[in-house]
């Protein structure tokens, strides 16, 4: 399979928030590898979360872009 990244990622395990609206609860999940341009997300399941959200890592939120999901993880791209 050909890489089509621009940046490579670092492996990383860290808990994160996905935010949809700040009305809505956060949903927890775990970052599993990260770049500048985006980063692997882990969920419990990925029904319910839209293309466009907010994830926090640790103080740092970002603005995110899905660019694929699977059952439990999600490739996101930082805009």
């Amino acid at each position: 399979m050909d890489e089509k990244r621009n940046a490579s990622r670092q492996r990383v395990l860290k808990g994160a928030f996905i935010v949809i609206t700040e009305k809505q609860p956060k949903i927890e999940c775990t970052v599993r590898n990260i770049s500048d341009t985006g980063c692997a997300v882990q969920v419990l399941t990925t029904i319910g979360i839209p293309q466009k959200f907010d994830l926090i890592v640790g103080d740092v939120r970002r603005h995110c872009h899905v660019q694929w999901k699977t059952g439990t993880k999600i490739g996101v791209k930082f805009e």
